[in-house]
């Protein structure tokens, strides 16, 4: 469902008169449909090769839930299930949601995704903050679709906020993964990580969000993000936006309308956005430049996240965007593309396509949330 913003419309109107760009906008191509099954057979084609792929394999077997293309996956594929008139998860999601919830029921036996030993110090405490947000995302995005919370994802829910950190500088937020590399695993991804868990507490339905055992919980979750924005990238900020769609209250009408505003100034003249433009000053480690040109994984998110904080449906922007996505959708894989922030990878690859793999489910859950009420 749609949040409206207090003070959205009136921003959005200034935006359109032109506080922020010239009076006509810039020229997109002519918008097309894009194809829904298309899309859905390249998540679905990507999930199953993740979830069977040795690499992801771990203990008691299960697989490791991937911010790239598994977490995506999940959040998204179920949005498809309205204009492919499906009634069912499809077998990758009832492989992907089995696999999380066995993990959840058994979360003091099974061995966390990566180690001290093996991976580096602080592997392990990262690793289990990490899946523990993870977890209760997709679970909690499940039991949405369906209008109720489920036992497994009130254990996941709990798990979360068992990992919680309660000192620190970074008191409120999860020990994050951190392997170097954008826009996940880096030394500010702990910030992504928070703004994902307040997604899934405002996702998780019957008002879980205010049930009074999480209430201090909230209130560190809420001052670390209010805390830490200012010093994060235009990336990490279009996500605190979206979160604060899912969680009423957890950041004012200004601060939405600021972040939007930044987030506005940086669409490109073909209605699109670039991950580079969003990731501050990140260079790749093989010394490659970055790649400026629209993508899937920014367009999409971006989008998303101004639809779900209540821009209107008619503020130019916005329909620049969705023009975007419905036009740069490829008509031979489905996907839609996007690039490492990391270094050049080979698209034609199985790895070179995990930014295509979270850059198609944004454009698919930007594109159907225009059909909700």
């Amino acid at each position: 469902m749609r949040t409206t913003i207090l003070g959205i419309g009136v921003f959005a109107t200034c935006v359109v008169a032109g506080l922020l760009i010239v009076s006509e906008p810039p020229r997109t191509k002519a918008a097309r449909s894009w194809d829904p099954k298309a899309a859905a057979a390249y998540l679905d084609q990507r999930a199953n090769w993740w979830m069977t792929w040795p690499v992801a394999a771990r203990d008691h077997d299960t697989f490791c839930v991937s911010c790239h293309t598994a977490v995506p996956y999940a959040i998204s594929r179920s949005a498809l299930r309205g204009p492919l008139d499906e009634t069912a998860l499809s077998p990758g999601e009832q492989k992907l949601v089995a696999n999380v919830t066995k993990r959840v029921r058994l979360w003091k036996e099974v061995a966390p995704f990566y180690n001290d030993k093996n991976d580096g110090p602080g592997k392990a405490v990262e690793s289990r903050g990490t899946e523990a947000v993870l977890n209760a995302l997709i679970l909690a995005t499940y039991d949405a679709r369906r209008g109720e919370i489920s036992a497994d994802t009130r254990a996941a829910l709990d798990n979360m906020w068992a990992t919680q950190l309660t000192s620190g500088d970074k008191k409120g937020a999860w020990p994050w993964l951190q392997f170097n590399n954008e826009p996940w695993e880096a030394n500010d991804s702990a910030y992504y990580g928070a703004a994902l868990a307040a997604v899934a507490v405002g996702t998780a339905p019957g008002n879980y969000r205010a049930m009074p055992g999480i209430q201090s919980n909230l209130k560190l979750l809420g001052e670390y993000l209010v805390d830490a924005s200012a010093a994060q990238t235009p990336l990490n900020r279009v996500v605190l936006l979206w979160a604060s769609a899912k969680l009423p209250g957890l950041l004012t009408s200004e601060r939405q309308e600021r972040i939007i505003k930044e987030a506005l100034a940086k669409q490109q003249a073909d209605g699109g956005w670039s991950l580079a433009s969003l990731a501050g000053d990140w260079k790749r480690a093989d010394g490659t430049p970055q790649e400026t040109k629209s993508d899937g994984y920014a367009t999409g998110l971006v989008t998303l996240a101004l639809e779900e904080a209540g821009l209107p449906r008619e503020n130019v922007h916005l329909k620049q965007g969705l023009a975007w996505l419905a036009t740069n959708q490829s008509p031979t894989d489905g996907l839609w593309s996007a690039s490492s922030l990391n270094k050049q990878r080979d698209p034609s690859t199985y790895t070179g396509r995990f930014m295509s793999d979270a850059a198609t489910a944004y454009a698919v859950l930007a594109l159907t949330e225009t059909t909700k009420p």
